[in-house]
């Protein structure tokens, strides 16, 4: 499965995950219910992975943990609140470029619709040419700022 394909299937599975259950459950439940739906389509899911990481000679064994890291290559960030701050995006763009990943997404499920708590965020990646994946599109590359 190409990159695309891939967070296509992670979105469309949280849009209805979220359009069953609802806002404002636990994050834990979105994850756990969203990490079944996508071993149910084939896709390769760890949960709460730790994540290393080297900084100045320091080695962080468990520097954070991302909530889904879909096929090796997708971090999925899961949020249950009512509104993303901007921290939450600067957040998981940290995570992406201490892993080397180059895209991730953040999903709200707190929010009233998936849509407007949908965020992906990219690491020094060409704007694809899907234009299904540009909603609420953030993207980066360093040394600027998420936009």
């Amino acid at each position: 499965m190409e990159l695309d394909d891939i967070t296509g299937t992670i979105i469309d599975l949280a849009i209805r995950i979220h359009m069953d259950l609802g806002p404002g459950l636990l994050e834990t439940v979105y994850e756990v219910v969203l990490a079944r739906a996508l071993e149910k389509r084939g896709l390769k899911v760890e949960r709460q992975k730790s994540i290393r990481f080297e900084y100045d000679v320091i080695v962080f064994e468990e520097g954070f943990r991302a909530d889904l890291l879909v096929a090796g290559c997708v971090i999925v960030e899961l949020k249950s609140v009512e509104k993303l701050a901007p921290v939450h995006s600067k957040q998981l763009l940290t995570y992406l470029r201490l892993t080397h990943l180059q895209v991730g997404l953040l999903l709200n499920f707190g929010a009233t619709t998936l849509k407007e708590g949908l965020h992906r965020i990219v690491n020094d990646l060409p704007p694809t040419a899907s234009l299904h994946l540009r909603v609420n599109q953030d993207s980066a590359s360093p040394p600027s700022e998420p936009q």
